[in-house]
């Protein structure tokens, strides 16, 4: 921090103190070495799709500014209803059901709006769950829940544990051990978190496991949160099946327990704007989240220009359509890659990042193996990737490697250094045998 100011012993808050912000997990640590060395290309694109984003403010820029006059500037300026803009949420809710296919419906009067995903996840946390109680969440998942769901909130994540063996999905028997863990501890689950599609996996999860995770919280009388950030980034369509779209087919029968997370972070790439929505079946959790959304509001500007944006049918179709392509191009770029030197990687279908898995490079079968590889391949390779035991993988070795945020030329150069890397790797196991 800049000025060197001395320190007093002045106490603050448990918050203030608490480690649970997760913020020394390795996930974090490999950003800020990109931070502070980043590979620098002049042609280096902000997201894959990006360039659809640009070229629509460039032919409608009527979007980000307020109309004609003063009137149009006064309106917006001064608007501060927590419900945010009708025509924003009416937007959004379309968009919503367009990129699944039309398969599933929302009402723009049971969305709420948040400062991105992130708001939106702890919000619900607060609504749902007490401190000292648990959420279930499986494994892997993405680390920055540990801040999300706990830091704040004092509410306990308890893993329900996937592994490879049946690639990572969840079942019915893992999720009745996490709930019997909980409950060994006395503490009370108040709901099942999921990531559907999973972020680190890059897979979406079954219709089956969907209905029997739906199942099993009704049975034990707990809520269903499904972060469904990604659900625009699916390959194709067809792959993803969204919760609501199992409520539909059930006639809504126990809908009053399931909430899903949304954010136009991923699918728009669109992080720094801070949009995520909580679209809840439960009219009190509605009220409850609207109350406290004044905390995490976004601005009216923002609200304004994206409403244009997702109102404009043709450009939300070809935008869809056209990052899809992209988002599997890339994909298919980074496994054949990996695969060409030998390196195994879970079979996706959506997200921006492969689950690849480095295992037979250990020393030690152990996660301070895994840290040992990982510090090499951020310092060394200089690659940002994230070690499994970050998003609290049971299995060493496992790696989230993202490859949307770059270019096609930066992949390349991205697999030509693990390519290096791998034969330098066998080259000294060679030598030592």
């Amino acid at each position: 921090m800049g000025m060197e100011i001395e320190q007093p012993c002045v106490q603050l808050s448990r918050v203030a103190v608490s480690d649970t912000h997760g913020e020394d997990s390795p996930y974090f640590a490999g950003w800020k070495a990109y931070d502070e060395n980043p590979y620098d290309e002049l042609t280096n694109s902000s997201g894959v799709s990006f360039d659809l984003l640009e070229k629509y403010l460039e032919e409608h820029s009527e979007a980000s500014i307020w109309g004609k006059g003063a009137p149009g500037f006064r309106e917006n300026a001064l608007f501060q209803d927590y419900h945010g803009l009708k025509s924003f949420r009416t937007a959004m809710a379309s968009f919503m059901e367009q990129i699944r296919g039309g398969r599933a419906k929302f009402d723009p009067d049971r969305i709420v709006l948040t400062a991105g995903a992130t708001a939106a996840n702890e919000l619900l946390t607060f609504i749902l769950a007490n401190p000292g109680d648990a959420l279930l969440v499986p494994t892997p998942y993405y680390p920055g829940f540990d801040r999300d769901l706990r830091w704040r909130t004092g509410v306990k994540i308890v893993p329900i544990h996937c592994d490879s063996s049946n690639n990572f999905q969840i079942t019915l028997e893992a999720l009745e051990a996490a709930y019997k863990e909980a409950e060994s501890m006395n503490t009370k689950v108040r709901a099942v978190l999921i990531t559907n599609p999973s972020n680190p996996l890059g897979a979406t999860i079954q219709r089956s496991v969907l209905e029997e995770i739906l199942d099993f919280v009704t049975c034990k009388n707990i809520h269903l949160v499904s972060d469904e950030i990604y659900s625009g980034s699916v390959f194709t369509s067809s792959e993803f099946v969204s919760v609501a779209e199992i409520l539909e087919s059930r006639q809504y029968k126990n809908a009053e327990r399931v909430h899903i997370v949304y954010s136009l972070s991923k699918d728009l790439g669109l992080p720094g704007f801070r949009v995520g929505t909580i679209y809840s079946y439960n009219d009190k959790v509605v009220t409850t989240a609207r109350r406290m959304s004044s905390f995490t509001l976004i601005s009216s500007q923002t609200q304004h220009l994206l409403a244009c944006m997702l109102s404009d049918k043709e450009f939300t179709e070809k935008y869809i359509e056209t990052n899809r392509v992209r988002l599997r191009k890339r994909y298919q770029m980074i496994i054949e890659g990996l695969t060409s030197i030998g390196i195994e990687c879970l079979g996706g279908n959506a997200g921006l990042f492969c689950w690849m898995n480095l295992s037979p490079l250990l020393e030690k079968p152990t996660r301070e193996g895994e840290l040992e590889l990982w510090n090499a391949i951020v310092h060394e390779v200089k690659l940002n990737i994230s070690p499994g035991s970050s998003c609290h993988c049971s299995e060493p070795g496992w790696f989230r490697v993202c490859f949307a945020n770059m270019s096609e030329q930066t992949l390349e150069v991205a697999l030509e250094r693990i390519r290096n890397f791998m034969a330098r790797t066998r080259t000294e196991e060679k030598d030592t045998k």
